[in-house]
């Protein structure tokens, strides 16, 4: 990390904010934050998410999203997807207009199409930098995770809480470097990834996918507040750096509750993030 790039990545991330601070400010919903959000994450090179998602083994780009709406628990989802130049705008169509939840591969894409979701060329998507750390693996039997400060910048997601009291929650990814067999990790699916509860929280992940799954971590945690008392700090905190560390899961995740608070706890070295309500803005790499 040289100062020149972290001066760069924190603008993005203030970028990115300000997106969301606005919308909400302007009386808009949650679930229009987090999108925004997410879509100028997306449209940044510099993160693993739309634009800057990383190559899969055969040197292309599968891209997986999701976004839920915690007033009516609605969601949307999409997986293995190529060319969408905001797979979180694809996964809101999907929640509204599709009738179903998940959507995955080359008829999503076709959906997307007729929903006419822009796309763009393989030339947008392409970046020296990630297509380098491709080069570096593409030959080997291994891939690279994308949340430790040493290896990528990873999953982008956004949580929300707005003026009516409405939660929302968004995740997006390139997924690892160099993953192959049509790898999907937690970023798509409901309740690992992602989730967002009126009642509790809205949560969004970033970290050792697999694991994530398995600890079911989104879901985990609004179930520790509503049926165990936890407030969200406790609840994190015990998922993140209990639970998860103890069958060797790395990453974190943002998180909001319907009160307003905010936790962002993670177990990696470092997590790229930013936050704000009426009385702070923060910007924040390192621990």
């Amino acid at each position: 990390m040289t100062p020149e790039k972290e001066v760069l990545y924190t603008q993005g991330l203030s970028d990115a904010l300000a997106v969301g601070e606005d919308v909400l400010r302007l009386g808009g919903s949650a679930l229009d934050a987090v999108e925004q959000s997410v879509i100028s994450l997306e449209n940044n090179s510099l993160f693993n998410a739309g634009r800057g998602a990383v190559f899969t083994h055969n040197g292309t780009h599968e891209m997986d999203a999701s976004i839920m709406w915690g007033k009516t628990l609605d969601a949307g989802a999409v997986s293995g997807i190529s060319n969408v130049k905001n797979p979180v705008s694809l996964c809101r169509s999907i929640m509204e207009k599709s009738g179903h939840v998940f959507l995955c591969g080359a008829q999503a894409e076709e959906y997307a199409r007729l929903q006419n979701i822009p796309f763009e060329t393989n030339e947008y998507f392409h970046d020296d930098f990630r297509h380098k750390q491709w080069l570096a693996v593409k030959d080997e039997d291994t891939y690279q995770l994308d949340h430790t400060i040493d290896k990528k910048f990873g999953t982008v997601g956004a949580v929300a809480l707005d003026a009516q009291g409405n939660l929302a929650a968004s995740t997006s990814t390139g997924g690892m470097t160099n993953k192959r067999w049509g790898r999907v990790g937690d970023s798509p699916l409901i309740g690992a990834g992602t989730y967002a509860n009126n009642n509790t929280c809205a949560i969004s992940c970033t970290g050792h996918g697999e694991f994530f799954i398995r600890a079911v971590v989104a879901y985990d945690i609004s179930c520790l507040m509503e049926y165990k008392g936890m407030s969200l700090k406790e609840a994190c905190e015990f998922v993140v750096n209990d639970k998860l560390v103890k069958f060797g899961g790395e990453g974190g995740l943002i998180a909001i509750d319907n009160q307003g608070n905010i936790c962002l706890p993670f177990n990696s070295e470092g997590m790229y993030r930013a936050s704000a309500n009426q009385d702070f803005r923060k910007v924040e790499i390192y621990r």
